[in-house]
């Protein structure tokens, strides 16, 4: 009888079939773009690199579709303009809720995707720009549907030290920068996509780090690193690299806040360069690295080797509604009142985004952060609209060894930051921009984790 509790490596070949499609989104130079409160202009006086949509369309072998977006711009200021646009996609192309994944690489370099901007500075320019989001995303959804083959969908885990964290404590002041004494979460996870030949055809990025390599100084329009890694992968390999921000609430670069290209593309060739690593030393869409025998030697050694495997067919989608609580806000009309009295830029601009976020929430007491799970076979992935710290994929990560997660921060909408609740006596950025109450975050881990246990737990009762 076939010992099935040898030690493995985890594998997560998925059989599906696949499609996938890409578009350049750069606006005009001339819309609103203002993203950082210390910035001198309010529109861009040049571009860096493209910004690009891209599609990936994945079908399961009993037919269920997913659709993942992903989208080189920032964050939603305003829900309703997120709301309008997914809907507006969800309607065209035929999807449920649960299908569709609209994931923002929160580029701080990119156009203001806010309709309340119309009256800034190249505000006008925003709607027109949504609409066009609009046009463009069901366009390559329908280039992607066309582009479907079958194939092999495997993923690897690898290490990329881009990311540090930005928690800094300097002489009892928290700041947002480069804390050197403290480590990061630089876990990688790459999905690589194989027609039935094993053709390389795309690849899945899933990491962690603020995409603020540019900052004030800057005035070009760009995706940030994530251009530069893209470029890398295509240069190399010769196929498309989608990018999914993981849990980078409390992580970004080291090298950050600057208005040089050079520092930009260098931290995107070293996400770049981690990939191809990570590459390098993954097994075949077929096989799993696994124990093969003890052999005596000057020490007792485990000998591991490639063996074959059957690739998994699961495929399930699941949308929760996570319940927190929020803080005690000022209302509406207060934050208005003080933000039309301030007259301090840098401040006026913080006051801006928090008044957008207190009329989200309007009159409720808690929310309802909804989070979507896609299990592929041994993987699972798991996207939600906010930024939260990277605790959050670094506890389900080790709740489930043996499983692939990627988690996706900025999907499907934005409202605040997430902090761990140790972090909630401390004056930092996180915890007062937040509108969620201590230990939301633990909340929605824990919920989490519940759901994963039962999808796994229901897909053992049924083999």
């Amino acid at each position: 009888m076939e010992n099935t509790n040898l030690p493995t490596d985890a594998h997560g070949a998925f059989e599906l079939s696949f499609g996938l499609a890409q578009a350049d989104i750069t606006p005009p130079l001339e819309i609103y773009a203002r993203n950082w409160g210390a910035a001198k202009s309010d529109t861009a006086t040049g571009l860096h690199q493209p910004l690009y949509l891209s599609c990936l369309i994945t079908y399961s072998k009993n037919g269920q579709k997913g659709v993942v977006l992903t989208a080189d711009l920032g964050w939603w200021k305003d829900n309703n303009d997120e709301r309008n646009l997914r809907a507006a996609i969800l309607e065209t192309c035929g999807l449920q809720e649960e299908q569709l994944l609209l994931c923002l690489s929160h580029t701080h370099a990119g156009p203001s995707i806010c309709t309340n901007d119309k009256n800034q500075i190249g505000g006008e320019y925003i709607a027109p720009y949504l609409d066009f989001l609009k046009d463009t995303a069901i366009s390559i959804i329908q280039q992607a549907e066309a582009n479907r083959m079958e194939g092999m969908l495997t993923w690897a885990y690898g290490c990329c030290d881009l990311a540090t964290k930005r928690d800094l404590n300097h002489e009892g002041q928290f700041l947002i920068g480069y804390d050197p004494s403290q480590k990061a979460d630089q876990t990688l996870l790459v999905g690589q996509l194989r027609n039935v030949e094993g053709k390389l055809k795309a690849l899945i990025c899933n990491y962690a780090c603020h995409p603020t390599t540019f900052a004030h100084e800057n005035s070009l329009l760009s995706p940030d690193y994530v251009g530069a890694m893209r470029q890398l992968i295509h240069d190399a390999l010769q196929v498309p690299c989608l990018f999914l921000q993981g849990a980078s609430g409390d992580l970004a670069p080291k090298k950050q806040y600057v208005k040089d290209p050079a520092i930009v593309e260098a931290n995107g060739r070293k996400l770049g360069y981690a990939i191809l690593s990570t590459l390098e030393n993954s097994s075949a869409i077929d096989e799993q690295w696994t124990f093969d025998q003890a052999l005596q030697s000057g020490a007792p050694l485990a000998l591991f080797a490639e063996k074959k495997i059957k690739p998994s067919s699961v495929f399930k989608q699941l949308k929760i509604k996570v319940t927190v609580p929020y803080k005690k806000l000022p209302s509406v009309a207060e934050i208005t009142a003080e933000f039309e009295a301030c007259e301090d830029r840098v401040m006026k601009d913080r006051l801006w985004r928090k008044l957008n976020t207190r009329k989200s929430i309007g009159n409720q007491t808690h929310a309802q952060i909804p989070v979507w799970i896609w299990q592929f076979g041994d993987a699972f992935l798991i996207a939600q609209p906010n930024e939260v710290y990277a605790v959050f994929q670094e506890q389900i990560r080790a709740h489930f060894p043996e499983r692939f997660i990627a988690v996706v921060n900025i999907a499907n909408g934005y409202l605040g930051y997430l902090p761990p609740q140790d972090l909630y006596q401390n004056d930092m950025y996180a915890v007062w921009q937040t509108p969620f109450e201590k230990g939301s975050l633990e909340i929605l881990i824990n919920t989490t984790i519940a759901n994963l246990e039962k999808l796994i737990a229901d897909e053992i009762r049924v083999n």
